[in-house]
């Protein structure tokens, strides 16, 4: 199977997609009841897809194709809107966060669909404890190798998204001491991980050539890389965020993405090298360990400043392409995060302080997405 051909597209448009957890109203455990929220669903008028995922206590959402800030929040939040309400008719609830709190991954259900039945087979109990949650973010691009070189220039500000969206701080009822415990989950996927080091897509489809040849690949659907091209679409897409609690910070985060590639593909600031992924694994790590108040070492200077810091020195750095996107609201907003150092993930602990219990923890979390 040769890689299918990059589909150019119209530079800085976005997609999101957000995973969703469905849980009962009894104790806010997770619930079996994607195949009935999506018959419900399938009958409104909404923009963008509601699809299953990997078990039957999940479900994502995505947006049609995205030009503006305007555009994801007036989107996502009227998907939001249908789902609550059909989330409503069954008497369940819906929620943001990159893990649930305290379910336990041996009680998922697969979710009867051939891909998911299959990946459950290959990966065993692996593919019930990946009922983890995440913001996936698709930048158009206008050729395949500036794909490429957005895809590792990007890689510099993977522990921004991690931070900025981190909400995944229990797994299984115990606090983890991580802001951004499901990248946990994720790397344990042997396909995980950073992209190879390739400029060129005639490079790039030479290493998937071999990759299908070894039997380990069939698709690019097959790589977990925190970012991968998606050449059908025409997009990279950026995949190391937790699902925020709500749409509108998932709109930010969407839009801050946006503003860096508009900066990163019209001033190339940066002469790539494969040595830049030598902090890599170590920011990355801050991030998803301390959030905001995670260390950062630039991978050509190696200075090393907050990931507050950095993210603040970033916003100014961007701010003309944000104002050309219309994204001002959206940097505001992270700037705002940055500054606060208060993330998704301190919100639910705070809660979890304050109600003594991870149920009504969730039953907040409920709240929290449904306004």
């Amino acid at each position: 199977m040769s890689l299918e051909q990059f589909v150019s597209s119209e530079p800085f448009t976005f997609g999101v997609e957000l995973e969703m957890q469905i849980v009962n109203r009894h104790d806010y455990d997770l619930t079996k009841a994607a195949s009935d929220v999506l018959r419900l669903v399938a009958k409104e008028s909404h923009p963008g897809e509601i699809k299953p995922e990997m078990t039957e206590s999940m479900i994502e959402l995505s947006t049609d194709i995205c030009h503006k800030h305007s555009d994801a929040v007036t989107q996502l939040r009227r998907v939001r809107d249908v789902l609550v309400t059909a989330a409503e008719q069954l008497n369940v609830g819906l929620c943001g966060g990159g893990t649930h709190a305290f379910q336990r991954w041996n009680e998922r259900t697969i979710y009867d669909a051939p891909r998911f039945h299959f990946l459950s087979e290959l990966y065993g109990y692996l593919a019930k404890q990946f009922t983890v949650f995440g913001q996936h973010v698709h930048i158009g691009c206008p050729d395949p190798d500036s794909a490429l070189y957005l895809l590792h220039a990007m890689s510099r500000y993977i522990p921004h998204f991690i931070a900025l969206s981190a909400s995944s701080p229990y797994v299984q009822g115990v606090d983890t001491g991580f802001q951004s415990a499901r990248l946990n989950s994720v790397f344990a996927f042997p396909l995980s991980g950073r992209a190879p080091f390739v400029l060129k897509w005639s490079d790039f489809e030479t290493y998937f050539d071999k990759m299908v040849k070894t039997g380990v690949v069939e698709s690019m659907k097959d790589f977990y890389w925190d970012i991968r091209p998606k050449p059908g679409f025409g997009t990279i897409e950026v995949r190391v965020m937790d699902t925020p609690l709500t749409v509108d910070r998932a709109a930010a985060i969407a839009c801050y993405i946006q503003s860096l590639a508009r900066y990163l593909l019209t001033e190339r600031p940066f002469d790539l090298s494969e040595d830049d992924y030598l902090v890599y694994t170590f920011n990355r790590f801050e991030a998803c360990r301390f959030g905001l108040e995670g260390a950062y070492v630039d991978p050509q200077t190696g200075e090393r400043c907050t990931l507050a810091q950095h993210i603040t020195d970033t916003l100014k750095t961007i701010a003309p392409h944000a104002a050309a996107l219309e994204a001002e609201a959206a940097c505001e907003e992270i700037r705002q995060i940055a500054a606060g150092g208060t993330n998704d993930a301190q919100w639910l602990r705070q809660v979890e302080v304050d109600a003594k219990s991870l149920n009504e923890t969730v039953r907040q979390q409920c709240l929290r997405w449904a306004t």
